[in-house]
């Protein structure tokens, strides 16, 4: 495959990365601002669906072109840029892993709140500050992550 359609590939699925992230972070913000439970379990259930369509294949396939045009163009990991970009790509990931495992959780009380008709625990609630603040500088580092690859340099 030549370097272009890898590089192709390598945007198409950081723009589907970026875009759903934002997307999702933006419906579910807006939905918990509601307050209207069954509005918050639905967005909750299509934000984790989201997450497994696209979120999880693009965080895939982002390293496995990135290293693919790196072989391809003979630029070593150690290029300063790319380590920098790698670093702010496992840095974005490890504000990730636990944002999914929090968006599990509120999908499953949201939804048992709207099943039951009761209110969001304030677990709830903690869960959703946390996944916030988790989401803001995972967003500034892929923000960093696409201005490197843009400029290609530091």
């Amino acid at each position: 495959m030549s370097y272009l359609v890898v590089k192709y590939i390598h945007i198409i699925s950081m723009v589907l990365l970026f875009g759903t992230g934002l997307g999702s972070a933006f419906y579910k913000w807006m939905a918990d601002l509601s307050r209207d439970v069954s509005h918050i379990a639905v967005t909750n259930r299509h934000v984790v669906l989201a997450d497994w369509l696209f979120t999880t294949p693009t965080i895939i396939i982002q390293p496995l072109t990135g290293f693919w045009m790196l072989h391809l163009s003979g630029l070593p990991l150690t290029t300063p840029w790319v380590a920098v970009s790698l670093g702010l790509y496992l840095f974005a990931g490890l504000c990730w892993l636990p944002v999914v495992w929090l968006q599990i959780r509120m999908r499953d009380m949201s939804k048992q709140a709207s099943k039951n008709k009761t209110p969001l625990p304030q677990r709830y609630w903690k869960y959703a500050r946390m996944w916030f603040w988790l989401g803001v500088p995972a967003f500034i580092a892929m923000m960093g992550i696409v201005l490197l690859m843009v400029q290609k340099r530091l």
